[in-house]
């Protein structure tokens, strides 16, 4: 148990009524989750409103209330206290009560559109290595040392990721490497955290239903370099138009990274094959088995946050030539009838572009690459149109089918992405909902050489319509089918 009062140390109160100076067992915003002498602290979301579930909490044996809002009737006994932000008290009071599990490691939060998983999971990759107790919060897992742990969110909720940091300095874990996207930014779940340095790796058109404009979103990836300490790094890639914002604001020490521009940082594509790449880094020459021109600022954003967390160059140069792929990025195999099937988690208008030219850089022309790809639901539904397009433009045959379509209609998600096809591609294009049809399809219209991109969901092992997951796992689903094919 610890007291209140410490737990409260640094937000910033606008109403106290009933003491602080009790022990308490638990700090919840899950009112099912409540317990005796827990503290429940009501958060207002985007669907619910935790001030709804006061009363539950009370009834389950919460000793304290944390809220935005007082409720009218107080009840003797309890301590209630008032907070301008919900979110941002959570995750303060999150991280006192786990003991500030972050400043007993290295944390490097990696934000970015594309990007973010691989590089924040090569880096685990690349320290384990290199003989470091390491721990990874990604999109994909939550790793402590060598524990996994099962993740929903790009970044977790405030006592989600410290409790497990604090998994991590139990394990002894030196370095931490984190996936910050801009909802876990604009909804406080990193208030309280201490990192050691952070990475940007681009922006591009994403989340707007969240955000609304583009400036919101970019500004709110912003917030995590303006909140740096003056001790830790802020590295950017300045390729990106907005990278050089990122930095703006920064008290951090600023560092740069580009395939183009002057830089600290500068890696050159010396050659480009479907087993890999070779790159010039620091004067030196760097094989990977990661392809395309985005895998190489992805690389180079590697190195150069293992550079500046303190490892030897030409070892880290050693071990990135090591490194496998993360699942679902850009993940395939080639079938026994020499047909190569990809899968990626390319999910926004620059992303799968990047794919796409990258598979198009690669090929000799004389294949044909067919695209499986939809649009997720309940999403910003604008990038619809403009993926329609990438997908027919920069492909021999597109099949547009369902993603993850939630709660909204999965044929008229599909008429938004046919909107944005141009006429001359109109012929390039067929439609079908189901998506293990739409990839069987593909899988039969492909000759000996030819390329299928299958693009939306990568690592992901499920599709979600009306609350519902059903097992759907787009690498195993491919492979088989093209197995079969093969007999």
């Amino acid at each position: 148990m610890k007291l209140l009062k410490d737990i409260l140390f640094g937000v910033s109160l606008s109403a106290v009524s009933g003491s602080t100076n009790i022990l308490v067992n638990a700090v919840h915003f899950d009112s099912r989750k409540v317990g005796l002498d827990d503290v429940f602290v009501a958060i207002k979301g985007l669907v619910t409103d935790g001030h709804e579930y006061i009363e539950r909490a009370i009834n389950s044996g919460a000793k304290a209330i944390v809220c935005e809002q007082l409720p009218d009737q107080l009840i003797d006994g309890l301590t209630y206290l008032e907070v301008d932000n919900g979110n941002k008290a959570l995750a303060i009071m999150a991280a006192n009560f786990y003991d500030n599990p972050s400043k007993n490691l290295k944390l490097v939060g990696v934000t970015g559109t594309n990007g973010k998983t691989t590089v924040s999971s090569l880096l685990y990759q690349l320290f384990k290595k290199a003989g470091y107790k390491v721990g990874l919060i990604s999109t994909i897992k939550i790793m402590v040392a060598e524990k996994e742990y099962p993740t929903s969110h790009t970044t977790p909720d405030a006592l989600t990721i410290n409790e497990h940091l604090s998994f991590m300095n139990d394990a002894g874990v030196e370095f931490c490497f984190m996936e910050v996207s801009s909802h876990g930014i604009h909804q406080k779940r990193t208030q309280g955290l201490v990192f050691e340095g952070a990475v940007f790796t681009n922006l591009s058109h994403d989340h707007l239903d969240y955000h609304k404009t583009f400036a919101d979103y970019r500004d709110t990836k912003k917030k995590l370099f303006d909140e740096l300490k003056p001790k830790a790094f802020a590295l950017t890639n300045v390729d990106d138009k907005n990278g050089l914002v990122m930095l703006q604001n920064t008290k951090a020490r600023k560092y740069t990274y580009a395939l183009k521009s002057y830089a600290d940082y500068r890696a050159q594509i010396l050659e480009n094959q479907f087993n890999g790449q070779l790159l010039k880094v620091d004067d030196n020459e760097l094989w990977t088995k990661l392809i395309g021109h985005f895998n190489a600022y992805n690389i180079l954003a590697i190195y150069a946050t293992a550079d500046l967390l303190g490892l030897e160059k030409l070892e880290t140069l050693r071990l990135l030539s090591d490194l496998e792929n993360v699942d679902g990025r850009f993940q395939y195999f080639i079938s026994k009838e020499r047909i190569t099937a990809i899968v990626d988690y390319a999910h926004t208008p620059d992303a799968l572009k990047n794919v796409l030219d990258a598979i198009n850089t690669l090929r000799t022309g004389n294949e044909n690459v067919i695209t499986v790809v939809g649009c997720g639901g309940d999403r910003d539904s604008s990038k619809r149109p403009v993926m329609g397009h990438i997908a027919s433009e920069l492909s021999n045959k597109a099949i547009f089918t369902s993603d993850n379509p939630r709660t909204e209609s999965p044929t008229l998600i599909i008429e938004a992405m046919e909107a944005g096809v141009e006429p001359q591609n109109l012929k390039k294009i067929v439609s079908i909902e189901n998506r293990k049809q739409a990839i069987k399809t593909a899988c039969q219209l492909a000759a000996t050489n030819d390329i299928i991109l299958v693009a939306g969901k990568g690592h992901e092992t499920y599709q979600e319509t009306n609350g519902k997951r059903i097992d759907f796992d787009d690498f195993k689903i491919v492979q088989e089918i093209l197995e079969e094919l093969d007999k």
